[in-house]
């Protein structure tokens, strides 16, 4: 029995090295050709000359616009041709480091590479004990241990989940405070106001310190378009803090195709690149240099029902369009990863998932937000879902490590001591690449059908189950200075104090 169970570990102990990031070594997948990539600039271009952007009850960006040559029309922006374009190549940056505070784990975001971040924003949670439920404070810090834990993601993400049971105006500090506290990856910020942006700031210079936080980033964070075509106060000001203290931003439309962009591609991306570039333009006109993000979610609604699609072929083309564009507009790209609209782990979760996180692998995205645990939409985030696209995410640092064409990856001296006939088991070449050998999944089960069912015949859900159970158990959190710690927790203390709790 032991040496079955040590048999077992074995199988299970994961071969996954852990990198700070994935440096990429096989080319983007190009899905258009010159002629496409012109004549969709063209269009977006036409788009900001013609139809505009609306900067909705936000002044600060009205201004900045007028001086930079724009023209107002109340709150609707309408840009020169080729304004928004030539903004951004002049001074965003192709490519920027987010220091975390353990420095070993800092991300460079842009080049050939590729960060990925778990899921975002799900009110709920799911786990095979208790079913889909409202998602707690201590679900928020379950997942950036896990998180934390997990090798093939690069980056604590932010808003892993909405701790409902803390006031939504006091809510931010606990989030940062935990990925700061359980985890020394990079992290989000808060965006869902101006002074919750300006809070996550200064809990960031208690660890960085304040000159190092004014001329690095250790914050990045995602704003969203008001698709179509509209920037909303609430995401302008967390994106003007941030920028003003040299903060990363991704500046992200939110589509849902047929819904809140045209029904078709092209017009989908036109509609996405129009108000990326705008909203970029918007942060280098407040902080010339401020690194910035191309970012989009695009999925499609169905024209029977109206629920939001994911998996299917016309988002990957999204995808795989904007990350061409993004590279001709000089800046990184992100993206979505395992996004599914299956309500648990189930095949349909697997399959649009498969599909997303490929995509994006291929397109070149630079920074992958919701990898891990995404259900029902984003509605909810996963335990097992979770575990299972770590395995995923896992696969996809393989991939794109590319082929091992050195001496010893071209194996020419395991096929010289074999030779014809014989097998290629207890070659020398073999057994000293054993244990790197072949990807070897933290889920999957590859026994026979009688040792399946002699562990109890579980399913890949159950295997997951028991793994973050056990991740969650075997968790130690990173070193933090004592004497940070304690002016975090008096920080918050003090914020909290100043105004009473809301839900808004």
């Amino acid at each position: 029995m032991g040496g079955r169970n040590a048999k077992r570990a074995a199988r299970q102990r994961s071969s996954v090295v852990e990198i700070p990031y994935i440096d990429r070594k096989i080319p983007c997948y190009e899905l258009l050709d010159e002629a496409a990539l012109e004549l969709l600039e063209y269009n977006a271009d036409t788009v900001l000359e013609e139809i505009g952007i609306d900067f909705k009850e936000f002044p600060e960006a009205l201004d900045l616009f007028k001086a930079a040559g724009a023209d107002i029309d109340g709150e609707r922006v309408r840009f020169p041709r080729d304004m928004c374009r030539s903004i951004i190549k002049e001074s965003a940056p192709a490519e920027f480091t987010q220091h975390a505070r353990n420095p070993q784990r800092s991300v460079i975001i842009g080049g050939n590479r590729m960060v990925l971040a778990p899921a975002y924003g799900s009110p709920f949670v799911r786990d095979l004990d208790r079913g889909r439920r409202y998602a707690t404070i201590e679900d928020f810090r379950n997942f950036v241990k896990l998180t934390y834990m997990s090798p093939g993601l690069h980056h604590s993400g932010g808003t892993v989940c909405e701790p409902v049971d803390v006031p939504v105006n006091k809510r931010h500090f606990d989030m940062v405070y935990s990925h700061l506290k359980y985890s020394d990856k990079p992290f989000m910020g808060s965006v869902t106001e101006r002074g919750r942006a300006q809070d996550t700031v200064a809990m960031a210079k208690l660890v960085f310190g304040d000159d190092f936080v004014e001329n690095n980033a250790v914050i990045i964070s995602l704003i969203n378009a008001n698709s179509p075509m509209t920037f909303d106060a609430t995401m302008l000001g967390a994106a003007t803090v941030y920028a003003q203290h040299n903060q990363a931003t991704m500046i992200s439309p939110f589509i849902l195709a047929g819904a809140m962009s045209p029904v078709t591609v092209a017009g989908t991306v036109t509609q996405i690149l129009a108000e990326a570039m705008a909203g970029m333009a918007y942060i280098q006109l407040v902080k010339p240099g401020a690194p910035v993000v191309f970012g989009t979610f695009a999925a499609a609604i169905s024209m029977q029902s109206g629920a939001p699609t994911f998996g299917t072929p016309e988002p990957s083309f999204v995808v795989f369009a904007a990350a061409a564009l993004a590279r001709r507009l000089g800046v990184p790209f992100r993206s979505g990863g395992g996004l599914c609209a299956a309500k648990i782990a189930d095949a349909q979760a697997a399959y649009e998932s498969a599909n997303t996180l490929q995509t994006a692998a291929l397109a070149g995205v630079h920074f992958m937000l919701h990898t891990a645990g995404w259900l029902e939409g984003g509605l909810t985030i996963g335990y097992e879902k979770f575990i299972l696209d770590v395995d995923q995410a896992n696969m996809l640092g393989v991939l794109l490590g590319g082929i091992d064409l050195s001496e010893n990856g071209q194996a020419m001296a395991a096929l010289r001591e074999v030779g014809p006939g014989s097998h290629f088991l207890g070659a020398e070449h073999t057994q000293a690449n054993f244990e790197t050998a072949f990807y070897r999944s933290t889920t999957a089960d590859n026994n026979s059908f009688e040792q399946w069912e002699e562990e109890g015949s579980q399913d890949a859900a159950q295997r997951a189950n028991t793994s973050w159970k056990k991740m969650l158990k075997e968790y130690e959190p990173p070193q933090l200075d004592p004497s940070i710690d304690e002016a975090l927790l008096d920080f918050i203390k003090r914020r909290k104090a100043e105004y009473a709790d809301r839900d808004y």
